[in-house]
């Protein structure tokens, strides 16, 4: 099995808060809108193990090469809204079993408040589940369909984003299942990668890929996992993916939120990059290595 990323985490904005500041005795106030940008970072020791029990302290956070106060610090179990993106097509046949059973135990493993959504594609794409926190109707929905035709995606990636604009929670994540490369999809994987950078989600895929696949299919599912925050792992069999999706959800169970508000207050949409560098507490020698997302599309008037 062989992993490849950047990054897999997420950060998320939240919605404007008004801050009010009386000055000149109340003869006017200046109304500021800032936005909450939180950053969830997994904290990684050279053999690539989770690293816990680490503080404010140990955290430093860049937008724009600029410092920023980190005003929230957390770690802890954040219920996570969560979108199940599995491939239907005939090719997936003689795994599927064991792959829907993967990402049941994937869901099991995850918080009790979690909310999960399935999209299925083959030919097309289709919301196959809205949100439930129910296991059984997960359990029906993965069983009641059977594999045939090609393999779309991007589209299914993109109704996923979209889908995630009525999610309850603000952590919000993608896991993306396939065995092949986008043959029929009417998006390009520009207009994908576009769409996940533009989301609060974190997309994390799994490529049982094939020599047909080839060097294409992987790449793709690289760019999208990255554009996102996210991870692409390729492993090879569907016992070694039931593997990989339980560390996806040991990962996200063991992240740490860091909060800030930016000190950019230009409101033009643009990108502005995010740095965390980690400080190991005394007596770590070792290198840490921080892995979240790195940038943003800041907000606009």
């Amino acid at each position: 099995m062989k992993f490849v990323g950047l990054t897999y985490a997420v950060f998320l904005l939240v919605s404007p808060a008004l801050a009010q500041q009386a000055q000149q005795e109340d003869v006017f106030k200046l109304n500021v809108d800032v936005n909450l940008v939180e950053v969830h970072v997994n904290v990684v020791d050279i053999r690539d193990r989770p690293v816990g029990n680490l503080r404010k302290e140990n955290f430093r956070l860049f937008e724009d090469q600029v410092q920023q106060n980190i005003t929230v610090f957390k770690h802890e179990d954040i219920p996570v809204s969560l979108g199940l993106v599995i491939d239907n097509s005939r090719s997936i046949e003689p795994r599927k079993q064991r792959l829907d059973s993967a990402a049941l135990s994937f869901v099991r493993r995850g918080n009790p408040d979690d909310e999960t959504f399935i999209v299925h594609f083959d030919d097309t794409a289709r919301m196959a589940r809205d949100f439930t926190a129910s296991i059984s109707e997960l359990e029906e929905t993965l069983a009641s369909v059977k594999p045939f035709g090609q393999t779309a995606i991007y589209d299914a990636l993109i109704l996923a984003l979209d889908h995630m604009q009525e999610a309850k929670h603000t952590k919000k994540t993608i896991l993306l299942i396939t065995d092949g490369v986008d043959n029929v999809s009417k998006h390009t994987l520009d207009e994908a990668i576009e769409a996940t950078k533009r989301s609060r989600v974190a997309v994390y895929t799994v490529g049982l890929l094939s020599e047909s696949g080839g060097q294409k299919a992987e790449d793709s599912l690289i760019r999208m996992a990255e554009a996102s925050g996210g991870r692409a792992y390729f492993p090879q069999t569907a016992e070694e993916a039931g593997s990989v999706m339980d560390r996806v959800a040991r990962d996200l169970r063991e992240q740490y939120t860091l909060g800030y508000f930016p000190m950019n207050a230009v409101l033009n949409g643009a990108w502005r990059s995010v740095r965390v560098q980690v400080v190991p507490p005394p007596k770590v020698t070792a290198k840490l290595n921080a892995n979240y997302r790195h940038g943003y599309y800041g907000p606009s008037k």
